[in-house]
């Protein structure tokens, strides 16, 4: 169960912010195993003075339009299928948002999960 909180310069469009939890969620099924109505995505716009991205961070080169994307996931992954996935994400919204890939930046929040809680105060992943 990934929680995907994506954060970017505000000002863009219903169908952009769509395209992009999309393309973020197809990459998810076809690399870390989730489930297809396994979908849990938040979405924040931020004024140009509240969105602040190191333009050359090792020697990638961003623009404004870089996208921070930050997955909170079981600990389970290999090194592999997280590699799959960032090439993945960021394969997809180039090919569906002519987004630049080097303004796709993820980073992967692993919990135990015992960590989760779907609901009713019951943490249903514990043992």
């Amino acid at each position: 169960m990934p929680l995907v909180r994506i954060d970017l310069l505000q000002g863009t469009s219903v169908e952009f912010r769509r395209s992009l939890c999309n393309g973020i969620h197809e990459a998810m099924i076809a690399t870390i195993d989730v489930p297809p109505g396994d979908r849990f995505q938040i979405i924040t716009e931020h004024a140009p003075e509240n969105f602040i991205v190191d333009t050359d961070y090792l020697g990638v080169r961003r623009s404004a339009a870089c996208v921070i994307i930050q997955i909170t996931l079981n600990d389970t992954r290999t090194l592999e299928q997280k590699r799959a996935l960032y090439r993945n994400v960021a394969d997809n919204l180039n090919r569906q948002l002519g987004l630049r890939r080097e303004d796709v930046l993820i980073s992967l929040v692993e919990v135990r999960r015992e960590n989760w809680s779907f609901g009713n105060g019951v943490a249903q992943y514990a043992g």
